[in-house]
């Protein structure tokens, strides 16, 4: 039996184009599963940007629902759903320029609900350590960590929340193949590890294929990919 943790229902979205309405998005279903690895292609224009922020409760669809567990997240209240229950962990990293990387993670750890037990600074450099971010790296600001070590500090952040569903916009793109790699890894031990749900928009086809499910987003639906 399915564990579906995320579902799509019959969302729909579009908008006015030279006075014509552009659908990109139609009647778009699919069921995520708790403990697997998404990636989502689609060329430019596809509409991946709006699903992600329609799944990431930042709009509303026209119609059709977001559920979390079963319940639909406007019942959640899209705030709280947001806070508790999800991460997103975005192409230039959104971190806190001033602060360090322990600072920054440990300041997400902060916004939940739930109080994590523990010393939370101590917890916040074990989640770094995890993601390959040593103390003496922790304590720099991020604005001293390179481009793939400040990209660790987001995924450390997205962890440190200790939420079930993490979300992510193109959180590769800026990072040289590497370092992508890499993150890649990192993505791949959260799932096997710590049985997260990674739902990642990409461009890139080696990451897709790096994904437990690959996701095309044409035609305003979601079509799963298969790759040799």
């Amino acid at each position: 039996m399915k564990d579906i943790i995320f579902e799509l229902k019959n969302i729909t979205y579009g908008y006015i184009d030279g006075g014509k309405k552009r659908v990109i998005l139609d009647d778009l279903n699919y069921e995520f599963e708790r403990g697997k690895f998404y990636t989502i292609l689609g060329p430019s224009g596809s509409g991946k940007t709006t699903l992600l922020a329609i799944a990431s409760a930042l709009d509303t669809p026209e119609r059709g629902q977001v559920l979390f567990e079963g319940s639909d997240i406007k019942k959640l209240s899209h705030t709280k759903f947001r806070r508790n229950n999800m991460a997103i962990i975005f192409q230039k990293y959104n971190l806190t320029d001033y602060l360090t990387g322990v600072e920054n993670v440990e300041s997400n750890m902060m916004i939940v609900d739930k109080k994590i037990p523990g010393n939370q600074k101590e917890i916040a450099y074990k989640v770094l350590n995890s993601m390959g971010i040593v103390r003496s790296k922790a304590d720099r600001k991020v604005t001293k960590l390179s481009g793939g070590e400040q990209q660790r500090v987001a995924v450390a952040r997205a962890l440190s929340k200790d939420v079930p569903l993490i979300l992510g916009d193109e959180p590769t793109g800026a990072l040289d193949t590497a370092t992508s790699k890499e993150v890649i890894a990192l993505f791949k031990k959260l799932v096997k590890e710590y049985n997260k749900t990674i739902i990642l928009v990409t461009h890139s086809d080696d990451v897709a294929s790096n994904s437990d499910i690959s996701l095309m987003l044409k035609n305003g639906k979601l079509e799963e990919v298969k790759w040799d």
